[in-house]
């Protein structure tokens, strides 16, 4: 069995920015792409954003036992990792890392205690979250509130990650993930 590297945070906090920079400059790591029972937005790519299952699709999956962990994020809003998608990264020889909400990210950590770097990225406020999940246009006033009423929920379990990362420089925020990423990787 191969190291995991679980980068989690609210919605907006900036991980999939951190994660992308990580991938770029640490050729060892290899993402796990997420399954999800949502449809797919317009520019995503299946197989490549996540693998869209679709509801049913998803609980079939669950009922076959194919996955690493998963929850209900919201209700019928299905996410989760596939096993098989783990194994053949490590067939590569190479550490899987994961971007994945806070739940998901302390259920692989409690699955794996010895073989999980687990690191929160925190945003500076929950102002400057909200101004963050406003610019992306894709929020109506409700499913915002929704993702603020989680995040609060979310920063309280931070404190049960290896490592917490202030979001508000996000070089430096790259910079220290990829440090603590290559002393625990060696």
């Amino acid at each position: 069995m191969g190291k995991f590297i679980v980068i989690s945070a609210p919605s907006g906090a900036g991980k999939t920015s951190i994660v992308h920079f990580l991938l770029e400059k640490m050729e060892s790591l290899s993402f796990s792409v997420s399954a999800c029972s949502r449809a797919k937005r317009e520019n995503e790519i299946d197989g490549t954003d996540y693998h869209f299952l679709g509801v049913e699709g998803f609980k079939r999956k669950i009922s076959e036992d194919a996955f690493l962990e998963w929850e209900e994020v919201y209700e019928n809003q299905y996410y989760g990792t596939l096993k098989s998608e783990v194994e053949g990264i490590w067939e590569k020889g190479k550490t899987v890392i994961f971007d994945v909400d806070v739940v998901g990210g302390l259920n692989i950590k409690k699955q794996y205690p010895s073989d999980c770097l687990s690191i929160f990225i925190m945003p500076p406020s929950l102002g400057t979250l909200k101004e963050r999940l406003q610019k992306r246009g894709s929020e109506s006033a409700k499913s915002l509130e929704k993702r603020l009423t989680k995040a609060k929920k979310e920063i309280v379990k931070s404190k049960e990650f290896d490592k917490v990362i202030l979001n508000d420089d996000f070089d430096i925020s790259c910079k220290e993930a990829k440090q603590l990423i290559q002393t625990y990787i060696g």
